[in-house]
């Protein structure tokens, strides 16, 4: 197919590429295949047919030839006359086969009358056989040859003493048969080419076989069969692919093509009438299609999502509308939290015994993190971070009444444990939806640096004290808030002294993820923490975000990422006159 659509093509690009023509291609393909796997069976069951053949008749006329000479001649003596004579020959003289004066060494034996008898013999079978050669011969084990006793044949007469080499396996098989099968041995010689010889043993009184009757038939006949054969299939086979692509081609287009063409049509006029506004109109119930295949279904299929398509049209649109009315009041619902949370820095830019700053980066439009500070009175600093169960705006509503009422108890000038404690109660009371919220909580005093602090079940801090690095501060934790009324916390003290700063965080932080489903932990960020642990808080966190960014890659973001740091400065000297 080419690079280029359907619309874009000629008429004449259309035809080629169409349905009609890559049927007719593949008919002829799929014929042309069909009739090759057909040839190449039929050819092996005629070859195996014309090779068995031969294979009889050749067994067949060595046993019969083998039972006359038994019945007409003693061929022992004359077999063993020549295998003496044959075994006493040095390499040498054996070397001279075939020569006038080889022949002429043995010329003799020709002259015996059982040799006489023996060659008229195996003459009357030769002619009255198709083969090319019937005679009598021995092997010879230790110089793996055929050592032919009497041959009639009237062009390349073997006479006796003559030899061949032969290949050892099927000596072997020859002298050792077991009469349970056809004697023969197909193979390739140099100077008769392919050849089948069939045999029968001829053996003496005492068992022992002293020669075989041997008939040949050359297998250059069976090419020339399967010439013909090949020719004749070739011409059947072309034809008959020709035809069947031909009319099954024609009844493609009727059952199939002209049907799909129909259907593509109605389905161009059904995008036109939609462009045009057009909405009321049934282009496929109309085509009428009566193939009563899947062809017809998919014309019914068709018209039935025409008339889907409608009223999900009509449905879309109502959802579309709605969608934007949630998602309108999810995004005035993130400006809500978001003003929600203290977000002006420097937060109190009068004050230069400390530094503070924060960031959320909700997981969802809203989250159910969040983090405040704020001034009880001049010299108590309240810090809080919290991470409410759940997520989205369920979570984000949580967030916001728990944050008001942590709020309102720590104005009230209560420690950090009674502020949780208060809060925990406030919550319980009506919280039917069993959701929780983990908080760190600690009020910092300003002119000592006394931080006191809370933990109802949320991560670690991480402080530097002055001089030092990062290190978790792994504080008692006390039962998550919200969970179960009457609970009691216990709060800690931890002296800061100027140049210390103090690290919180939700699990968002320790849990991001990357691809490979690898955490970033809390190793990972408290090294974060330390390469810029000389930076002012607002850089610590940014560097903090980015080093998350860069670790969870592609990953989206699954939890919401909270983080406050805290410098102590503590009181700065006035300068004396």
């Amino acid at each position: 197919m080419p690079e280029k659509s359907v619309r874009e093509m000629s008429e004449l690009e259309r035809q080629h590429y169409s349905l009609a023509a890559r049927t007719f291609h593949a008919t002829v393909m799929g014929a042309a295949v069909l009739g090759l796997a057909a040839f190449l069976i039929g050819l092996g069951l005629y070859t195996y047919a014309l090779v068995n053949r031969y294979i009889a008749e050749t067994f067949n006329t060595a046993s019969s030839t083998a039972a006359i000479v038994e019945k007409v001649v003693d061929v022992s003596p004359l077999a063993d006359e020549v295998m003496t004579q044959y075994r006493a020959l040095n390499a040498e003289d054996r070397g001279q086969t075939g020569t006038d004066a080889y022949r002429e060494r043995f010329a003799y034996i020709t002259e015996r009358e059982d040799y006489q008898a023996l060659l008229s013999v195996l003459n009357d079978f030769l002619i009255s056989s198709r083969l090319d050669a019937v005679y009598i011969a021995m092997y010879d084990e230790e110089t793996s040859a055929m050592v032919y006793i009497a041959d009639p044949s009237e062009e390349d007469q073997l006479m006796p003493c003559e030899w061949e080499p032969v290949e050892r396996e099927g000596m072997e098989h020859f002298l050792h048969w077991d009469g349970s099968e056809k004697l023969y041995e197909i193979g390739n010689t140099e100077a008769y080419g392919w050849l089948c010889t069939g045999g029968m043993p001829l053996r003496g009184a005492d068992g022992e076989i002293f020669a075989f009757a041997l008939a040949d038939a050359s297998l250059e006949n069976v090419a020339g069969a399967m010439k013909g054969f090949v020719f004749q299939y070739i011409i059947t086979i072309s034809i008959a692919t020709v035809l069947i692509g031909y009319f099954l081609t024609r009844h493609m287009k009727k059952t199939l093509v002209a049907p799909i063409n129909a259907i593509a049509e109605a389905a161009q006029n059904y995008a036109a009438d939609r462009r045009a506004g057009v909405s009321e109109a049934d282009h496929f119930a109309l085509l009428n299609i009566r193939t009563g295949d899947e062809v017809e279904n998919l014309s019914l299929i068709m018209a039935d999502m025409e008339h889907d398509l409608a009223a999900y049209e009509e449905h879309l649109t109502r959802v579309t509308a709605e969608k934007e009315r949630i998602n309108t009041e999810l995004s005035l619902a993130t400006r809500i939290q978001a003003n929600m949370l203290p977000n002006i820095f420097p937060a109190f830019p009068e004050r230069t015994e400390f530094d503070l700053f924060a960031l959320m980066n909700p997981a969802k439009e809203v989250g159910g993190d969040f983090f405040d500070f704020f001034l009880t009175d001049e010299d108590h600093l309240c810090m809080i971070i919290a991470d409410v169960s759940g997520k989205g705006v369920p979570a984000a509503l949580f967030m916001m009444a728990s944050k008001i009422i942590l709020a309102n108890n720590a104005m009230m000038g209560k420690s950090p444990a009674k502020i949780l404690e208060d809060t925990n109660s406030s919550i319980c009371k009506n919280n039917r939806e069993d959701m929780f919220i983990t908080i760190w909580l600690g009020i910092l005093e300003i002119s000592t640096g006394k931080m006191t602090a809370v933990n109802a079940g949320h991560e670690y801090p991480a402080i530097m004290h002055k001089g030092g690095e990062f290190e978790l501060y792994k504080d008692r934790h006390g039962f998550v808030v919200g969970a179960m009324d009457g609970l009691k916390y216990k709060e800690y003290e931890i002296e800061l002294e100027p140049g210390a700063k103090i690290f919180l965080y939700t699990d968002g932080v320790p849990e991001a993820d990357n691809e490979k489903k690898k955490m970033f932990g809390a190793q990972r960020m408290l090294e974060e923490l330390n390469r810029n642990a000389g930076e002012t808080p607002a850089v610590i966190l940014a560097n903090t975000r980015e080093a998350i960014r860069a670790f969870a890659g592609k990953e989206e973001q699954f939890d919401d990422i909270t983080m406050l740091c805290l410098e102590y400065k503590g009181k700065t000297e006035e300068p004396t006159d």
